[in-house]
C-alpha cells in the first residue's frame, strides 16, 4: 500500500513527537505514523495531518528535535525514501501473489499481516521502557479509537480483496486519490478550508481517475468498488486521527489499530484457515509484517535526512515499483489510459503538497 503526502508529514514529525518512543531506543519502524498502517498502506493524507491539534501533540523536546533535525543528506534520504515505496510494493505484491497464486485466504492474508506488527509491539515497546503493556491500552477517547481502529481495518480488508483482481497500478492509482479527498474533505467537516488553486488540483485528479477508470466507457471491473471503499475508509481513517491526535500518545493510538484489526481478524482467519502450504508460503506470509515495519523504518529515516518538502514527492515513485512488479510477477501491463490517469492524479497530489507547504510558509 502506499504512503501518502499526510502521512509523510505525520510521519516525519510524529517521529519527533514526545512520548514516540525513540529516547528508549525502540526501532523507528514502530514510531510510524498513525495516519497510515499498510496498507501500507502511503502518500495519501500529508497535507490532512497539519492541523492545530496535531501540531501541539507533536512538539518535540529540545533533545528530540536536535537528534531529528534533517542532517542535509540529501542523496541518501531520496534513496531511503524510494526503497521504502518499494518495500511498501512488495508488500501488495506479496499479498496479492498469495491469494492469486498460493492460493491463500484473504482474511488469513490480512490477519498474519496484523498478527506480526501486533507481536512487534507487545514485546519491543515494553521492552524499550517506553510504555508498559497497560499504558498501551489507557485512551481517553476509546470511542474514537474503535472507529478509527474499524477503518484501518476496513482499508487494509478493501485492498486486499482489490488487489486479487485489478492490477498493482490500478489499486495505487485510486489510492493516490485520497490526500486530495481528505484535503476537500477537512473544509466541510474541519473548518480547513483549501484555496482556489488547491481545489482546482482536486478536481484535476477526480479528473485523473475518470481517465484512468473511464466509466461508461471501457468496462468496469466490479472490483474496482472494493479499491474505492478501501480509498474511502483510509479518508475516514485520516480525518479521524487529526480529530483525536492530541489525546492520546502516538504510540497508544498505533497500538490500538494494530490490536483491533488482529482481534476482529481472529474468527474471520479462523473460519478459512489452512494450514497445508509449503515452507515458502508460510515465509511469504510473515514477511508481509517485514515488508511493512521495514518500509516504514527507512520512511522514517528519510526524514531525518532531509525536509519533507524535498522526500515527499518521491512517493508517487511508488506508481512506478507497482506497476514493474505487476508486470514482472503477473505479467500485467498497464494501459496508457492507467497511465494518463495516474499521471494526473500525481502531479495533482505532488501540486497539492507544494501549495501546502507555500501556505503555511506565509502563515507563519
Amino acid at each position: 500500500m502506499l504512503e501518502s503526502p499526510s502521512f509523510v508529514s505525520a510521519a516525519s514529525r510524529l517521529s519527533n513527537a514526545p512520548g514516540s518512543g525513540l529516547q528508549g531506543g525502540l526501532p523507528l519502524y514502530l514510531v510510524q505514523t498513525t495516519a497510515y498502517f499498510n496498507i501500507h498502506p502511503g502518500p495519501v493524507a500529508f497535507a490532512s495531518c497539519q492541523s492545530s491539534s496535531w501540531d501541539q501533540m507533536t512538539q518535540p523536546t529540545s533533545r528530540l528535535a536536535a537528534a531529528l533535525t534533517p542532517t542535509g543528506d540529501l542523496a541518501k534520504a531520496i534513496v531511503l525514501m524510494l526503497a521504502a515505496v518499494t518495500l511498501f510494493s512488495f508488500l501488495d505484491a506479496s499479498a496479492k501473489y498469495l491469494g492469486t497464486v498460493s492460493g491463500v485466504p484473504v482474511a488469513q492474508i490480512i490477519w498474519l499481516r496484523f498478527l506480526v506488527q501486533f507481536v512487534a509491539l507487545v514485546v519491543l515497546v515494553p521492552a524499550s521502557g517506553v510504555l508498559s503493556l497497560g499504558d498501551m491500552f489507557r485512551t481517553r477517547r476509546p470511542a474514537w479509537q474503535a472507529v478509527r481502529s474499524l477503518m484501518m481495518a476496513l482499508t487494509t480488508v478493501f485492498n486486499f480483496l482489490a488487489l486479487q483482481y485489478l492490477r498493482l497500478d490500478q489499486t495505487v492509482t485510486i489510492m493516490f486519490l485520497s490526500p486530495l479527498l481528505v484535503a476537500l474533505l477537512a473544509g466541510p467537516l474541519q473548518g480547513e478550508w483549501v484555496g482556489v488553486r488547491r481545489f482546482m488540483a482536486i478536481l484535476a485528479g477526480f479528473a485523473g481517475i475518470l481517465i484512468a477508470v473511464r466509466p461508461g466507457v471501457a468496462e468496469v471491473h466490479p472490483a474496482l468498488l472494493y479499491s474505492f471503499a478501501a480509498m474511502a475508509a483510509y479518508v475516514a481513517f485520516a480525518l479521524i486521527t487529526r480529530h483525536i491526535a492530541g489525546d492520546d500518545p502516538p504510540l497508544v493510538t498505533l497500538f490500538m489499530s494494530i490490536f483491533a484489526g488482529t482481534l476482529l481478524g481472529i474468527p474471520f482467519a479462523a473460519s478459512d484457515w489452512r494450514w497445508d502450504f509449503p515452507v515458502t508460503t508460510w515465509g511469504l506470509l510473515l514477511s508481509l509484517g517485514v515488508f511493512g515495519g521495514a518500509g516504514h523504518y527507512l520512511f522514517i529515516l528519510a526524514y531525518r535526512l532531509a525536509p519533507a518538502g524535498i522526500v515527499t514527492p518521491f512517493i508517487y515513485m511508488q506508481i512506478v515499483s507497482m506497476a514493474a512488479l505487476g508486470y514482472i510477477v503477473f505479467d500485467d501491463v498497464p494501459d496508457v489510459w492507467t497511465f494518463v490517469g495516474s499521471t494526473v492524479v500525481v502531479a495533482s497530489g505532488i501540486y497539492l503538497f507544494h501549495r501546502e507547504q507555500v501556505v503555511k510558509s506565509l502563515e507563519s
